[in-house]
């Protein structure tokens, strides 16, 4: 016995809905990988009809990462991302391009092994027009914040562009599934970008990693590294961890002025109470007033046996 998961469509579908449906099977039916989402079947004869993948404990990439925020070592979310690489590294050489890698569409099986889903235009044909991540152009749908810029503006879409939403990956698996460009609009993105505004290093990232990352944003699509090369690179990091002990410092340059949302400054806030609830801390404010901590002076002078004195335990709440 094995435990699988199905996709189904929902009811009314059309024969064309139908036949996109079953060509996302028919894609994920060629390829065979460790990292890439395994096809054991589809069910055309009956209604509804089904396609039958295997099951993975975990779910999706980014709300697993959500609910073990902080949990993991560097080692262990590297592990992650060489695991997606290496997916996108076999895609690549099959000459597929995927051109919505983002972390919802990674699966992540029990023993954390990371594979690459969601092919095809099934992701589309849901009616679901509340979802803000896709932009539609010229009848398609898009991504803005997991795509490059030149797949935005005339579409071409290539392994380089998916290379590009491979940084997007690793920026969210290095921050615990936060949402790229925060609250920033599509709009306020795409010009971001356009004027060589990068995403700033996740709160502890390694530098070499902050580096990877942006070596993938590079405006040029030919300076962008290969998926083999990204494979290689953090091999080498994960068989000389002490590579990874440089932190990258969060200061504003080139890469970050506009996007360095990271810590926000104590200055724009009346209160501690109001600096919590703008860092997502708001649950802890009883703690930090019974123990004390009613200005920003004393919150800035604590230590990690204060922090976790007033009752934060959780690994990525203290980073904040």
């Amino acid at each position: 016995e094995m435990a699988v998961a199905i996709k189904t469509l929902k009811a009314g579908y059309t024969e064309r809905q139908r036949r996109d449906f079953l060509s996302e099977a028919s894609i994920m039916g060629q390829f065979d990988h460790p990292n890439v989402i395994h096809l054991e079947g589809v069910v055309t004869k009956s209604r509804p009809v089904m396609i039958i993948t295997e099951f993975m404990e975990n779910g999706s990439l980014d709300s697993f990462l959500r609910q073990n925020d902080g949990q993991f070592t560097v080692i262990q979310l590297v592990g992650m991302l060489r695991g997606i690489a290496a997916g996108m590294k076999y895609l690549a050489d099959m000459s597929y391009v995927h051109r919505d890698l983002a972390a919802r569409n990674i699966l992540v099986n029990s023993n954390l092994v990371c594979k690459v889903s969601d092919f095809g235009l099934s992701r589309f044909l849901e009616d679901d027009t509340s979802d803000p991540t896709y932009t539609s152009a010229m009848g398609g749908k898009i991504p803005i914040r997991w795509t490059a810029p030149e797949a935005i503006q005339y579409r071409k879409f290539t392994t380089a562009s998916d290379v590009w939403s491979y940084g997007i990956v690793m920026w969210e698996v290095m921050s615990y599934g936060e949402r790229p460009y925060w609250d920033m609009s599509n709009q306020d993105v795409i010009n971001a970008i356009e004027q060589d505004y990068r995403l700033p290093a996740p709160m502890d990232c390694p530098a070499a990693l902050h580096q990877l990352m942006l070596d993938c944003w590079q405006k040029e699509r030919n300076e962008r590294p290969k998926f083999g090369q990204i494979v290689n690179a953090l091999d080498k990091l994960i068989r000389t961890p002490a590579s990874l002990k440089t932190v990258a410092c969060v200061t504003p340059g080139i890469s970050q002025p506009l996007l360095d949302r990271s810590v926000p400054d104590f200055a724009s806030f009346g209160s501690v109470d109001e600096w919590l609830d703008a860092i997502k801390m708001g649950r802890y404010t009883d703690n930090f007033a019974s123990a004390g901590f009613t200005s920003f002076d004393l919150v800035s002078r604590m230590t990690a046996e204060d922090i976790l004195r007033i009752g934060v335990t959780l690994a990525g709440h203290q980073k904040k």
